[in-house]
């Protein structure tokens, strides 16, 4: 039966994702946003809403150990495996912006989680042992970095508005009231979805033995970033490829500063050092995305492979811990 609630779980995440990317995109697309804008906003925070809800209920609940593994192993994902997928399709082109100030930003905030994962501690963390705590003012300077974020990508759409051509009509626009209820809809799928996958994917960890770190990190992580693996790959194969890298980009910002921010404000989030492990990871993961499409300012196919043979070796290492 677990397993089942698990499959419905992801299935409500997905579909209800689906929909309030649908309605946000809508409403971005009446008010003119340009479509990295949209897709470093609008589309990341629909599509981090999977995350947002499983971290945030699996918070409420004292999982943290899930809590944070999702976000750490839904980011890795991204990157190596959503960017790598798009690359085959197609080969992503990066803009020039999105490498000068978004994708540096989203390297610094994963440094700076480093830093506060540790506990600013590097001999206790080669000594491999004890316990680390990332605690509620390390969420609030998250929450704060997010709002900083927010506010920033916010004022650069609105001075873009007038710069914007109107491509509305290239896209399916909703009326308001559906918006509206795709948005409605759309939340209440992912928040269902989110209480599922958390409570069955717990007792799955339960029955085999495995810990919630190793089922945030894979079968959980897999299943909240399916959105993200959807909209970027159906966006690279369009040639949106503003959409797709911006999506990427923006939602493991999101997962970073909104998710474990509000996650270990509610509750400190103890973990132990191959968390700190994993987000070391993280950093190596991001920098080797980001070295690749500035390269040439794209990803091509070659790389994509690169991509995922590298998740491949992380999966494989998770495995075998």
């Amino acid at each position: 039966m677990d397993y089942i609630l698990l499959i419905a779980g992801f299935v409500l995440l997905i579909k209800g994702a689906d929909y309030f990317v649908d309605g946000s995109s809508s409403v971005a697309r009446i008010l003119k946003v340009p479509t990295i804008v949209i897709g470093l906003t609008v589309v990341a925070f629909g599509t981090s809403m999977p995350e947002f809800s499983v971290s945030i209920t699996a918070a409420l609940r004292g999982d943290n150990d899930l809590a944070v593994s999702n976000v750490l192993g839904s980011n890795i994902f991204n990157l190596l495996v959503v960017l790598g997928c798009c690359a085959l399709v197609n080969p992503v082109q990066a803009k020039w912006s999105l490498l000068k100030k978004e994708f540096p930003f989203s390297i610094f905030i994963t440094v700076i989680l480093l830093l506060l994962n540790s506990n600013f501690s590097i001999t206790k963390v080669l000594s491999g042992g004890g316990t680390f705590v990332l605690g509620r003012w390390g969420g609030i300077l998250l929450l704060a970095l997010f709002i900083i974020f927010l506010y920033a990508t916010v004022t650069e759409a609105l001075a873009a508005r007038g710069r914007q051509e109107d491509d509305s009509d290239e896209y399916e626009v909703l009326s308001p009231v559906n918006s509206a209820l795709y948005i409605g809809c759309g939340l209440a799928g992912i928040i269902l979805g989110g209480n599922l996958v958390v409570d069955s994917a717990c007792a799955i960890a339960v029955q085999f033995g495995l810990s919630q770190t190793f089922i945030g990190l894979t079968i959980v992580a897999l299943g909240t970033s399916l959105p993200e693996l959807v909209t970027s790959v159906v966006a690279a194969g369009k040639g949106e490829n503003d959409l797709a890298v911006g999506n990427v980009v923006g939602s493991n910002i999101f997962n970073i500063l909104l998710i474990l921010g509000a996650s270990s404000a509610i509750t400190p989030i103890v973990m132990d050092v191959t968390a700190v492990y994993d987000t070391a990871i993280l950093i190596a993961a991001s920098l080797l995305v980001y070295l690749a499409a500035l390269s040439k300012r794209e990803i091509r196919r070659s790389e994509g492979i690169v991509f995922l043979l590298a998740y491949l070796v992380f999966f494989v290492y998770i495995l075998m811990r």
